[in-house]
């Protein structure tokens, strides 16, 4: 079996940066999580490995509610894996 890797990107209001990740987190397959800002600068990059998605993103989760309240808008961009 192989796997295709593919990037979806979402444009979010500041204050919606958490939910839609956490929205995305539950669905799977997901590898990464890039947040940018408007003008495109990486603000934060989650790797999310299989498996580890409760207690080891929330700190990220925390430091990102940080930022996201500092953000009128945001790019999240998953990269996400499919298996053939």
């Amino acid at each position: 079996m192989s796997e295709r890797t593919y990037t979806e990107e979402f444009r979010v209001e500041g204050e919606k940066i958490i939910a839609k990740i956490k929205e995305l987190l539950h669905e799977g397959n997901i590898r990464k999580v890039i947040i940018k800002d408007k003008d495109g600068k990486v603000l934060m990059e989650i790797p999310v490995t299989i498996g580890v998605v409760g207690v080891l993103i929330a700190p990220q989760l925390a430091a990102l509610g940080a930022i996201a309240a500092l953000l009128t808008e945001a790019t999240v961009i998953v990269e996400k894996t499919e298996t053939l």
